[in-house]
């Protein structure tokens, strides 16, 4: 590695190097595999003194290498424990150090880092690896702990996805669940949602040419293949013939006004406590996946995908609650409490679900209203206009920059345009000059993805509710949407038809 063996000073890494550094580690995926940079690091630790080389060369030449792995493995936290490969290179790594820390106590500090970076316990017993281990009269040896290198093999139990339940074609709530939820656990949410008897309802999932499949309470109703090929619908055991027995439940319809007796800084801080959740679970090597889309970035970029859907869902729930409103005089009410929300989500600096709940009032089907929009009294309309101002597009989006720029951390940017501008910066610019990797291109992607670390400085205070609300969480967690933008506008016809 050049820049480790010439870039890389090591006396007092200077905050250049350790950008460089950084930026290395953030964008390597881009030009070489994990297993690449594995051997190209244990190629630059030296096991034989080279004749010109002294002592302090050596240990040198191991400390940097050393330091580069332990900024890599904190870097990336549990990101990487899953890779068969770092796996032995990790192991190969600390049984050399073990080896060379008799010759070089120097390393014994680097040592002491390994242990804590690979979760190590400390024993004093025999090393079995050392090949020097006979003329030692101490020896310390660490074992790795299960739980550090069980990222992959447990994760597909634990991961959580937003899982689509339809109660109609186009009318779905969106439940956050892990993938080992069974059918019952996922049926008590919606039944909860939707206020129905759990005992009437039951899950089906339906397949693209049509095959119908009920799922018992037990089944396990998250699959890997589950969502590119059917959808799961609730329906109710009495009308086992039809797939969408709510959708003309007027009942149904009338639930959407349960927002109108919720605190709005409650709703807009449950909004924002689960949205942090999301963001804060984001790795920053995510967003370079998403971007130059490398094989397996599916898999890579969950915790982003989650985000970006839930940014998705939340501007779809404005706009369903209000279009399922039918009482004009409800559905003023309710246009003036998401302006309310959106104002305290950006108090509370999120502005991811911010943009989506002004998008959210700004779509055709719920602009178009304009019954509605009159009887909004004028202190609503110009707070709805400031708001509206922070997501001028204008100036490649100034005012969101600068308004977002004055805001101390922690904070919740909005992600597509995060994305955006990696996106700009990769598709403006060449990944390689004459056969070489353009670290310039790679380091202006890496300071945009840097800027997440900012956002996460501290953390949120959690702060709670002011009182308490049974349906507050569910009813946030679990969203009622219509994802179909024809559905939407027959609603907001059906409505305020066209005069």
């Amino acid at each position: 590695l050049f820049f480790l063996s010439i870039t890389y000073s090591w006396a007092f890494l200077s905050s250049s190097a350790e950008t460089l550094l950084d930026d290395f580690l953030l964008t390597y995926t881009v030009f070489m595999t994990t297993d690449d940079l594995c051997q190209a690091l244990l190629r630059q630790y030296p096991f034989i003194k080279c004749w010109k080389e002294d002592d302090s060369d050596v240990s040198c030449r191991k400390r940097k290498v050393l330091h580069l792995v332990s900024q890599w493995t904190s870097l990336y936290k549990d990101w990487l424990h899953e890779d068969e490969h770092l796996k032995q290179f990790l192991k190969t790594i600390y049984r050399n150090v073990l080896d060379d820390v008799y010759e070089y106590p120097i390393l014994e500090k680097e040592l002491k880092e390994f242990q804590k970076i690979l979760g190590m316990h400390r024993r004093h017993t025999v090393d079995e690896y050392s090949p020097h281990r006979k003329n030692k009269t101490f020896f310390h040896q660490f074992s790795l702990k299960e739980n550090w290198l069980q990222h992959r093999g447990t994760m597909n139990e634990t991961e959580e996805i937003f899982c689509r339940v339809y109660l109609t074609e186009h009318s779905y709530v969106s439940v956050k669940v892990q993938v080992s939820t069974s059918a019952q656990e996922i049926l008590k949410i919606v039944a909860e949602k939707i206020q129905y008897p759990e005992e009437e309802l039951a899950l089906v999932t339906v397949t693209f040419s049509g095959e119908k499949h009920e799922l018992q309470p037990n089944d396990l109703a998250i699959s890997k293949s589950f969502e590119s090929s059917s959808r799961m619908f609730v329906y109710r055991k009495d009308l086992t013939d039809s797939l969408n027995p709510f959708a003309e439940n007027e009942e149904l319809q009338q639930r959407s006004v349960r927002i109108l007796g919720i605190n709005t800084w409650d709703l807009a801080l449950e909004l924002t406590n689960f949205d942090w959740s999301l963001f804060n679970a984001i790795h920053e090597q995510e967003l370079i996946y998403f971007t130059f889309s490398r094989q397996g970035s599916a898999e890579n970029t969950e915790n982003l995908s989650l985000l970006l859907q839930r940014c998705n869902e939340v501007q779809l729930w404005v706009a369903t609650e209000i279009l399922l409103c039918s009482q004009l005089c409800k559905r003023v009410q309710l246009l003036k409490k998401f302006i309310k929300i959106a104002a305290h989500c950006k108090a509370q600096r999120n502005l991811n679900s911010f943009f989506a709940i002004v998008m959210g009032l700004n779509t055709a089907s719920v602009s178009r209203l304009s019954q509605t929009w009159e009887k909004i009294p004028g202190k609503f309309k110009k707070l709805f206009t400031e708001l509206e101002s922070l997501t001028d597009p204008s100036l490649n989006h100034k005012a969101y920059r600068d308004a977002f720029k004055k805001m101390k951390s922690p904070k919740i940017p909005f992600m597509p345009l995060l994305l955006k501008d990696v996106t700009f910066i990769h598709e403006g610019n060449k990944t390689f000059l004459d056969n070489l990797v353009n670290f310039e291109k790679l380091h202006m992607i890496a300071d945009t993805v840097r800027s997440l670390r900012h956002c996460r400085n501290n953390q949120f205070g959690n702060e709670v509710p002011s009182k308490e609300h049974h349906e507050l969480k569910p009813y946030v967690h679990h969203l009622h949407v219509i994802d179909n933008q024809q559905a939407l506008f027959e609603l907001s016809h059906r409505i305020e038809p066209r005069v």
